[in-house]
């Protein structure tokens, strides 16, 4: 069984770089928003490929709902190119040749004996603040989402942390008037500091 792949536990802020060498944290890719991740089985899985250029249509919704993907492989920073632009995606792919991630999850694929680097590989939806929503196992093709399933997946998600989900609710108006209201009384108390500074170095 995996280790810390469970809804509800935070993954670690991993550090890892791309096929170019420049390093990125998870958290710095996620920034606010949710985040589809996924730890790949490796280069030379051909469901690896079949999968990665299915969450391309994915993407193009993803840019415009405040979604995040990435991938992370097991795999030397060329291969990894090599996926990427086979599949023709645009996301951060992510080089884990030292199997950081895998060591740390657990999740080597000891029944692949012909690839030593090999992962079980897992699709994750993660929260904002990198806390795992819901996981689905790859090892065998039909275990990974598909598009559809990560859209309704998504859309659980953000009704449960986003109070304007539906901003046809009292609520939702409620929670919109007290912002603004807040605003409004921050930009005043701006506009009088500078005079108050004024007449206190007058007197």
């Amino acid at each position: 069984m995996s280790k810390g792949l469970e809804p509800g536990l935070k993954i670690p802020d991993f550090h890892l770089p791309d096929e170019n060498g420049v390093v990125h944290s998870l958290s710095e890719l996620q920034g606010d928003d949710c985040m589809i991740l996924m730890l790949g089985r490796g280069e030379h899985c051909p469901r690896e490929r079949m999968h990665q250029r299915d969450m391309v249509k994915f993407h193009e919704y993803s840019d415009v709902a405040f979604t995040r993907l990435v991938t992370i492989l097991p795999n030397e920073p060329h291969d990894v190119y090599k996926l990427r632009i086979s599949s023709g995606a645009h996301w951060p792919f992510l080089v884990d040749d030292q199997l950081e991630v895998r060591r740390h999850f657990e999740i080597d694929e000891y029944t692949d004996t012909h690839h030593d680097n090999a992962v079980v590989p897992h699709t994750l939806v993660v929260a904002p603040g990198l806390v795992i929503d819901k996981v689905y196992v790859g090892y065998w093709f039909w275990g990974r989402p598909s598009i559809y399933q990560l859209w309704d997946d998504l859309a659980d998600l953000l009704k449960r942390i986003k109070p304007d989900f539906d901003p046809t609710t009292p609520e939702a108006r409620a929670s919109y008037t007290a912002a603004q209201n807040g605003a409004k009384k921050r930009a005043a108390t701006k506009r009088k500091q500078p005079g108050e500074r004024k007449t206190a170095a007058a007197a």
